[in-house]
């Protein structure tokens, strides 16, 4: 049997942990008060900002239980894998109301999570919604992540969802003519790069680009850190993360890879029109930014 000092230890230890938690918990509530009320999500107080290998870890490991969020009433969720000719398999998750008129439009919809975390199932409670009352169906991606896949990995698999989709319209009851992207996050990033990307290579056609604090600019976390005393949920440490995963290493100023990071391409001529939603924590605490950029045509 464990000994009484063991005993003793194991249990000063767990008070310690417990103590550490509550802690832990009144800091960031206090942290929290300036957040709207109806914003302060419980997960705002999880540790969900992977600056490195180790939390990465952690964070995947706690993604990989089932996610409980719910789903629009009415809504029908199907998780199935899907293929084009030539191409890598890709696992897709629809979202589709019993009410839908067909032909409807459709959002191929992209998850965030920095590059590196993430799964469609996380975006269950939105994609619904829309399918529900937007009349659509909502697909969305279950793209590779790095850094075990780097770009162009995840960019290509979502390439191949929007190829399916428009191959599939007539049996998906789609108007291929309606076909929007959109993303959070590392999906505003992968969404911006996909528009370049199909444009490029002649299609297939996109109307609409919905990007929701999109991570557009690598050259961002070669900035001077820009000193806000609090950041939820994701810091800038795990921006620096994310980018370096994706790119496959730190990112410079003289990359000039095509699609790599939307905000450094020299053409907007061409590309659907888009949305950007950006948070008022996302704006360098009020502080402008200003970055070197190549000239570039405007739309």
């Amino acid at each position: 049997m464990p000994s009484t000092s063991f005993t003793r230890s194991r249990r000063l230890l767990s008070l310690g942990a417990v103590a550490y938690v509550v802690r832990s918990v009144a800091v960031r509530a206090r942290a929290l008060r300036p957040v709207a009320r109806d914003l302060r999500s419980p997960v705002l107080f999880l540790p969900l900002a992977p600056s490195n290998h180790r939390l990465l870890k952690m964070n995947r490991r706690m993604m990989a239980r089932p996610l409980p969020i719910p789903v629009a009433e009415g809504v029908e969720v199907e998780s199935r894998t899907v293929t084009v000719e030539g191409r890598e398999p890709v696992r897709v998750v629809s979202y589709e109301h019993g009410s839908r008129q067909r032909p409807s439009a459709a959002l191929l919809w992209i998850h965030g999570g920095g590059t590196v975390i993430g799964k469609p199932e996380q975006g269950n409670q939105i994609c619904s919604r829309w399918a529900a009352e937007l009349g659509i169906l909502v697909i969305s991606v279950d793209y590779r992540l790095a850094p075990e896949h780097p770009f162009p990995a995840g960019l290509e698999d979502c390439y191949t969802a929007l190829a399916w989709l428009h191959s599939q319209a007539a049996q998906l009851g789609v108007d291929p003519s309606r076909i929007a992207i959109g993303g959070d996050s590392a999906g505003g990033l992968l969404s911006a790069s996909l528009a370049q990307l199909a444009r490029d290579r002649g299609g297939p056609s996109i109307a609409l680009q919905l990007l929701e604090y999109p991570m557009l600019d690598d050259r961002t976390v070669l900035l001077p850190d820009p000193g806000r005393e609090k950041s939820f949920i994701w810091s800038p440490g795990a921006s620096r993360f994310g980018w370096t995963a994706y790119l496959g290493g730190p990112p410079r100023p003289d990359d000039d890879r095509l699609y790599a990071a939307p905000a450094r391409t020299r053409d907007l001529t061409g590309l659907p029109p888009a949305w950007i939603g950006v948070g008022s924590i996302d704006q360098a605490g009020g502080r402008s930014i200003a970055l070197p950029r190549a000239p570039r045509t405007s739309t």
